[in-house]
């Protein structure tokens, strides 16, 4: 991550030494792996803010938080063993640990996209004009799920599309300025940068289909229940902070804009499009509504259909997905995908 000039006193710089020290020491290690967009940029703000090495001194544990800069990429590391835990959206835990055969658990639930992912066109005005061209997006991932939704929701299918480029996030942005009929999927902060493009229009966003686009913390199910109450705690009390809406929200959300390399006023914009979960007891609630079940179960018949199970899946059962109470979609005996509320719950009832 990105080292930001701060000025400390004698004292917090003291203090912030004997945490580092503590944490160094922690009997427990993980790493957290995330990449930027608007709901994620937080990460960042738990060791800058000094909230992280508190939790990790209360639970003895050492956490890495990292920035990579693909986000398919943060996946990958995560699904090979690099990282513990690691920021996603619902779709790709399923389609990508889960179907590699990482048993993952859901642990918190940030936000979903209410507009922070958009199909951009030049040279066109609805998603009609997308016939015959071709698309820039990061394949596999919930780009081509919301391209393909808005194609249904207009009579359409990808075999009107010219073709499916798959296209790195770090490069979705720079690819459609330069592009005169430019085409992309794409989730902010690139979709404002392609938005405010000359000649581009907006054509399709995540909010025509609402709650669908779940980002969360997804953590390897075996590692330690110090370690998610340890970053499922400093998770919300810095959830709490930027939720104040006085001068250090004001801060933390110019230090957010800045490490995402945009302007205050665009990251705000941003926000409006983000529906984060500041209440870990609203976010609870999330997992255990019977919505979360109806949207994995479509996820995961369309992830099959679109071969993201992969070869060995004979139908959308191949992978099974837990949810609160026991109730399971899919092949029980090959779990893969947990939405666990405990920790948020322990959040919500102050026992973290």
């Amino acid at each position: 991550m990105k080292n930001i000039k701060r000025i400390f006193t004698l004292g917090a710089i003291a203090a912030s030494m004997a945490l580092t020290s503590v944490a160094a020491n922690a009997t427990e290690h993980y790493k957290v792996a995330w990449s930027h967009y608007t709901g994620w940029e937080p990460y960042a703000l738990l060791e800058s803010t000094g909230i992280l090495a508190k939790w990790e001194k209360k639970y003895d544990v050492d956490i890495d938080v990292t920035l990579i800069n693909d986000y398919v990429e943060s996946i990958n590391l995560y699904t090979s063993g690099e990282f513990d835990a690691c920021a996603m959206a619902n779709m790709d835990a399923l389609t990508i640990p889960a179907t590699g055969g990482v048993d993952s658990s859901a642990i918190i639930m940030g936000d979903y996209s209410n507009g922070n992912d958009g199909i951009v066109i030049k040279n066109g005005d609805s998603v009609t004009d997308l016939k015959g061209r071709n698309v820039n997006l990061v394949e596999l991932s919930v780009s081509q799920y919301l391209l393909t939704r808005a194609l249904q929701m207009n009579g359409m299918s990808e075999r009107d599309l010219g073709s499916v480029v798959n296209t790195s996030d770090a490069d979705i942005a720079s690819l459609f300025v330069s592009d005169p009929n430019g085409a992309t999927v794409t989730w902010n902060p690139p979709l404002q940068t392609v938005r405010n493009d000359k000649g581009a229009k907006l054509i399709f966003d995540s909010s025509e289909i609402p709650e669908e686009i779940m980002d969360l913390l997804v953590v390897r199910t075996d590692a330690s229940d110090n370690f998610k109450k340890a970053i499922t705690g400093a998770w919300y009390e810095l959830m709490s902070r930027l939720n104040s809406r006085g001068k250090d929200a004001d801060a933390l959300i110019a230090e957010m804009a800045a490490n995402a390399g945009g302007t205050e006023a665009e990251f705000r914009a941003q926000l409006k499009t983000t529906f984060m979960y500041f209440d870990p007891a609203d976010a609870a609630k999330v997992f255990e509504g019977e919505k979360a079940v109806q949207t994995m179960d479509y996820i995961r018949q369309f992830s099959f259909e679109h071969g993201l199970f992969g070869m060995g899946a004979s139908n959308a059962d191949f992978i099974g997905i837990q949810f609160p109470g026991g109730k399971v979609l899919g092949d029980k005996n090959n779990v893969k995908l947990r939405f666990d509320p405990t920790f948020m719950q322990m959040a919500a009832n102050n026992k973290l």
